[in-house]
């Protein structure tokens, strides 16, 4: 696997070929602001990517509670699509 890195003003320009690098199999690294900072990788989803996670990792050490008058009307509508 190789690796290449883009600024954001690269990337944002060849965005096309960029993605069909990905799905060749090259990781693109992204670099952000004057200093070229490294921010993100860009890497093409693969069975592994895909396996099943498990739930409950946070079993007993983490909680949530939703308010007693909640309510949605559609998953759109909460996630503000």
């Amino acid at each position: 696997m190789t690796k290449i890195a883009l600024t954001v003003g690269e990337l944002k320009a060849g965005f096309s070929e960029v993605l069909q690098r990905v799905q060749e199999g090259q990781t693109v690294q992204v670099l952000y602001g004057r200093a070229k900072k490294p921010v993100a990788n860009i890497t093409a989803i693969t069975s592994d990517t895909l396996l099943p996670r498990p739930l409950g990792l946070l079993e007993g050490k983490a909680s949530f509670k939703m308010a007693d008058g909640f309510k949605f009307k559609s998953t759109e509508d909460f996630l503000g699509l």
